[in-house]
């Protein structure tokens, strides 16, 4: 009888190909085809598991509209919450006592209040995606309160002071050009993705323009930073530090390489000079103990809005429209930082006048 051949996609898969003839058979382009969605098929979650929502979520445009370093954060926490209910029905997910497990899950964390906010929030995110397919009928994340009370840090800036601990560190380190890199986050308030993708190209007379890499409130802003004097000398200098041909961002590395926001940013090179220079704002506690908080990269944006104030002389309501702030935050930093100081300058210049004053008459007796 004639040999017949009968192609499986896996053991036990589905049959894509048949063939009559003596000699083994070559795999058509569509059997390649069939067997590829076979095992797709055979390695997709089941439909009414949390699993699945969480694949549908990473294959769909709002994952994939998140900025990369979202996406690798949030990325791990959908791990944790597929190995804490990814097995489960989608189905438990309508019920209002999941609010209790939740909960449960974020108190078991509080040893780390922060990945477990964030935890929470991809949580809400993903149910809110499911919410909006279909998949479950309310969000039983939303509401749930956050653990870390670090979120409100309006009042922290990096002092000249920080910036000179950090320039002594780096060059300790032999890491010089991540000064270079604090002081154009200083003179421009750019984020972290913003900063190491700046180009030359991005430069103009009288201001850099730039599309902000992160959205915000779903959009992405057009960052316009004045051409201040300092960051016009501070431009002069960048442009003679060494670069490999081809690359047109301002900041390069020391191979003279564009850096990557994981390589420059705080978990990375400017995270270990910052510990190297115990770079800390430092307040009081509800105990009334100091407490000492890492100052992050973010947090020379605050920098930028002093000299906003400062040396370009704008106003809380022009100062908050380039920050993408609240006038109210630039605000807080004004009182803080601007009048507070001009306060005791002018209260160190009358002491001394007055010393001054009475040092004079005793002369004259």
């Amino acid at each position: 009888k004639p040999i017949t051949w009968y192609v499986y996609a896996f053991k036990g898969g589905p049959l894509v190909m048949k063939a009559v003839q003596p000699k083994k058979p070559l795999l058509t382009a569509e059997a390649h085809t069939q067997i590829a969605n076979a095992i797709q098929a055979a390695n997709a979650p089941d439909p009414t598991t949390l699993l699945s929502l969480i694949h549908d979520w990473r294959a769909a445009p709002e994952w994939k509209n998140l900025a990369e370093g979202t996406r690798r954060t949030w990325g791990g926490q959908l791990d944790l919450i597929d190995g804490r209910w990814g097995n489960k029905p989608i189905a438990v997910w309508d019920d209002p006592r999941m609010v209790a497990k939740v909960m449960k899950w974020r108190d078991e964390r509080a040893i780390t209040p922060r990945s477990a906010d964030i935890g929470i929030t991809v949580l809400r995110e993903l149910l809110k995606f499911g919410r909006l397919r279909g998949r479950v009928r309310i969000n039983v994340a939303e509401g749930i309160p956050h653990l870390y009370k670090g979120g409100d840090r309006a009042e922290i800036i990096w002092t000249q002071a920080d910036m000179e601990a950090f320039r002594i560190a780096a060059i300790e380190a032999k890491r010089p050009n991540l000064y270079d890199g604090l002081r154009l986050a200083a003179l421009t308030g750019l984020r972290l993705a913003d900063l190491v993708s700046l180009t030359w190209d991005h430069l103009g007379e009288v201001a850099i323009v730039k599309t902000a890499l992160k959205k915000s409130r779903g959009k992405r802003r057009k960052a316009i930073v004045p051409m201040t004097a300092s960051l016009e000398e501070l431009l002069v200098e960048l442009r003679t530090r060494k670069r490999k041909e081809g690359v047109n961002t301002v900041l390069v590395n020391e191979r003279g390489a564009s850096w990557t926001a994981a390589g420059f940013g705080g978990s990375g090179s400017f995270g270990m000079i910052r510990e190297k220079a115990k770079i800390v704002h430092t307040e009081e506690g509800d105990d009334g103990q100091p407490v000492e908080r890492r100052k992050h990269l973010h947090d020379v944006r605050g920098t930028f809005c002093t000299l906003l104030l400062t040396e370009c002389e704008l106003t809380d309501e022009d100062a908050a429209r380039i920050m993408a702030w609240s006038p109210a935050r630039v605000a807080k930093i004004r009182e803080t930082y601007v009048d507070r100081a001009a306060v005791v300058i002018s209260l160190a210049e009358r002491m001394r006048a007055k010393h001054g004053a009475k040092q004079s008459g005793g002369d004259t007796q």
